[in-house]
């Protein structure tokens, strides 16, 4: 059986495929998985709704909730999801390109006067909206950084001097495509600034004369309570600061993000049934309207960088394994 939160904030999809012995059936979190193994995708799970497959191979969907609210994820569109998968009737890879139309929308209506020579995205999400901004400003797109695929996501790392090694260890530049050129920068979003921070500094190590950065999102500035593990509030590189502070602390010359009602535009254009959007992490506004300081106190000291040392520290303690190779 399967049941989706009453609010719809995270997505699940699902599919069924037949066999010689009958017909299987399969539910996920994106509909990538159902590709990859030859599933139809049927539909999406109804916020609220419960899904089950009896051992005849039946299935049975119930709305359970009195009052389901649709309020997907936004974040979902900007990072977490794969561009090939479909959520709630929205092509992922459909809503990054609109993100990156209305980036270059308004950086053409708030900066007419940039002189930017090259956008280069920063892997792998950001590329999408990279190439339709660099595509609508008419500027040229390159790929500036070559990814280690082998490094986990950064920005959930524990420790400040472990994530910024990493990113070291996850990109590397190619110098030719900065050297002596004004370069714009294109990544999903900025968390906590230490990936953003680096990889500037990456890129006036690599040459770029000027170095601006664009946010396919707009300033992450609260922590995700659903589902996410992101960061402790105080540990986010927007909370509390303006813009203009932002750019100062991750070295930009020039940062520009997206507007929330143009992320939502971006993602509703895919399926006008979604009015609302759990967006609390730009916002503050948490749709299941239960969320005080006093949870977030507790979800901050259990997320913080020294919570999680912790529990790291008590883990190798137990079942860590070391390569001696």
């Amino acid at each position: 059986m399967a049941f989706r939160d009453p609010y719809g904030i995270r997505p699940l999809v699902f599919g069924r495929r037949e066999t010689e012995e009958g017909m299987e059936y399969m539910v996920a979190s994106e509909s990538v998985a159902l590709d990859v193994l030859d599933f139809q995708r049927i539909r999406d799970v109804a916020p609220g709704e419960a899904v089950l497959f009896d051992l005849e191979g039946r299935m049975h969907a119930r709305q359970c909730a009195e009052h389901p609210c649709y309020s997907p994820c936004i974040f979902e569109f900007v990072y977490l999801a794969r561009p090939d998968s479909i959520l709630d009737q929205v092509s992922v890879h459909k809503a990054r390109l609109r993100m990156g139309e209305h980036l270059a929308e308004k950086i053409l209506r708030v900066w007419p006067e940039q002189d930017i020579d090259v956008v280069i995205p920063i892997p792998d999400t950001s590329r999408t909206a990279a190439l339709q901004m660099a595509s609508i400003l008419g500027i040229k797109y390159r790929e500036g950084f070559i990814k280690n695929r082998y490094i986990a996501r950064t920005f959930i790392m524990p420790g400040q001097k472990t994530r910024k090694k990493s990113v070291r260890q996850k990109l590397n530049a190619i110098d030719l495509e900065f050297r002596g050129k004004n370069v714009m920068l294109v990544d999903d979003s900025i968390v906590r600034g230490t990936t953003s921070e680096e990889i500037i500094r990456m890129a006036r190590d690599a040459g770029a004369r000027r170095v601006y950065f664009a946010s396919a999102a707009p300033p992450v500035r609260y922590p995700n309570v659903y589902g996410i593990d992101m960061p402790a509030a105080s540990e986010l590189i927007a909370h509390g600061r303006s813009e203009e502070e932002i750019a100062r602390a991750i070295g930009a010359d020039y940062l520009i993000f997206q507007d929330l009602s143009d992320l939502e535009e971006a993602v509703r254009r895919g399926n006008h049934a979604l009015e609302r959007f759990d967006a609390s992490c730009f916002t503050g506004d948490y749709v299941t309207g239960d969320i005080d300081r006093d949870y977030l106190d507790c979800l901050a000291r259990d997320r913080s960088d020294g919570a999680q040392r912790a529990r790291k520290n008590a883990n190798n303690a137990i079942i860590d394994l070391h390569n001696n190779a």
